[in-house]
Parts: C-alpha cells; sequence; structure tokens
C-alpha cells in the first residue's frame, strides 16, 4: 500500500512540473507603444494579464518615430502602438506591421501648457511671442507626433519663425511635460492626457486646434511570433474594460 502511495505522489510530482513547466512557455509578447500611453497602457497590461494569466505583456514605451527606427533595426516586437498616423503609414509602407490588423483605438488633444505657478499670461499660440518665455519644450518633430503637431499649429498661426529660437527639442511627449512640470521651460506642447497626469504643476494654457483628429493606431507586427496573443492583445485594448482605463486617463474615443 505505501509502495503505491510514494509511486502515485512521485506521479502527481512529474505532473505538477509538467504543468509548471509548460506554464513558463506561455506566451510573451512585447508591446511598443507612444509615450503618451504609458500610464495607461501599464494599467491595460495588468487588467489583461489578469484576463489572460497565460500571456505576458511586455512594455516598451518612447517617441512614435523612436520606437519605428527600433522595429526596423530588428527590435523584436509584437504590437505597435503610435500616437499618430502617419508613423503608422511609415511602418505600414516598410512592411513591419499587417494593414488588416491596424485599427484606430483612441483620441487625444493638443495643448499648451505653462508651469502651475507661472506669472506669465498666455492664452494662446501668439502669446509664445512674450519675451518672458525663454523656452518653449517641444518634441523633436522629427520623431515626435505631438512635435510635429505643434509645429503645424504654429506655422498655421504664423509664429513658428518667431518662436523657433526659443524650442527647446527633447526626446519625446513626457520629457515636454517634465521640462514645464520642473519649470526648465515657460511653455511647451504635450497631449491633454499627459497635461492630466501633473495638474498640480502644469496647468493648460489653450487647447490647440488641430487639422486633422489625433487619433492613435495600433496593429500586430510582422515580425510577430506570437500573432494569436498580439491580436487578442489588440481586441483587449478595444473591449470594454480596456476602453475605460483609457478614458479613465482622459483618452477619447476614436469611434
Amino acid at each position: 500500500m505505501r509502495h503505491n502511495y510514494v509511486r502515485l505522489k512521485v506521479i502527481m510530482t512529474t505532473i505538477s512540473l509538467f504543468v509548471v513547466s509548460n506554464f513558463s512557455f506561455a506566451a510573451s509578447i512585447t508591446v511598443s507603444a507612444a509615450a503618451s500611453l504609458t500610464n495607461a497602457f501599464n494599467d491595460i497590461a495588468k487588467a489583461y494579464q489578469q484576463q489572460y494569466p497565460q500571456d505576458k505583456v511586455l512594455l516598451n514605451f518612447g517617441a512614435s518615430g523612436s520606437l519605428l527606427r527600433q522595429m526596423q533595426n530588428g527590435a523584436p516586437v509584437d504590437v505597435f502602438a503610435s500616437a499618430d498616423q502617419q508613423t503608422m503609414d511609415q511602418a505600414q509602407v516598410k512592411n513591419l506591421v499587417h494593414a488588416q490588423d491596424r485599427v484606430n483605438f483612441v483620441n487625444n488633444t493638443l495643448v499648451l501648457i505653462t508651469p502651475k505657478k507661472s506669472d506669465l499670461t498666455i492664452r494662446g499660440l501668439p502669446d509664445l511671442q512674450h519675451s518672458g518665455i525663454k523656452h518653449i519644450a517641444l518634441g523633436n518633430p522629427a520623431y515626435t507626433p505631438a512635435g510635429r503637431y505643434a509645429q503645424a499649429a504654429m506655422e498655421q498661426a504664423q509664429v513658428w519663425s518667431k518662436v523657433q529660437p526659443k524650442i527647446v527639442n527633447v526626446n519625446n511627449v513626457r520629457q515636454a511635460l517634465d521640462y514645464v512640470a520642473n519649470q526648465s521651460a515657460e511653455a511647451g506642447f504635450v497631449f491633454g492626457t499627459d497635461a492630466a497626469i501633473m495638474p498640480d504643476k502644469v496647468s493648460v494654457a489653450a487647447t490647440i486646434p488641430t487639422s486633422k483628429p489625433i487619433s492613435y493606431p495600433i496593429a500586430r507586427t510582422v515580425a510577430s511570433k506570437e500573432p494569436t496573443a498580439a491580436n487578442r492583445f489588440i481586441h483587449f485594448i478595444q473591449s470594454a474594460k480596456g476602453q475605460q482605463i483609457l478614458k479613465h486617463y482622459g483618452f477619447q474615443s476614436a469611434h
């Protein structure tokens, strides 16, 4: 009898090890997302993994253009979420993402911000010419969507050439937020959702109109080795739970 018990215990231990071993081979996906999605995607990844514990989500944030270059250089990415259409268009042209999986999942706004304790009165783009404004934090337009949107708006308002010497090009929109929050710049351009993260340190001086809605596309990459999990994550982003989290951080519906 004891021999059978020991044998059964060995079998059960073997089964347990087999299950644990198999679980360690669960799908692991890397999601490269625009810096403005940092807080929302951190929460979304947690909620996703609670619903799909067999999947592991690794998050990589940065300027959309920088993330594109990473993929071009062979970085292992399964899902790409950009803060603009232009960058995703480039990814599609370069055959880095599946066009059929591309979808706009959220919208945002562009805002002009100032430090909370600023004594300057800024209500719009023309006010950036004020002599009291020495530095304007702006994501580099070469690879940050917020920077491109802001430059286009300033060109439309015919102030770009006048304020260009004041521009401090930074790596991404979150760095622009930090510059203004730390009073290293008297003004800066970020997305509305970024400004909402630091209401005690920055003020929204104006919401800047853009020629087209600021919509965020997401797509599965061609190089993904976990297409099922990648698509599952994209679908979760569009689900009621995913959209609820995005709304909590101030994002607007894309539909």
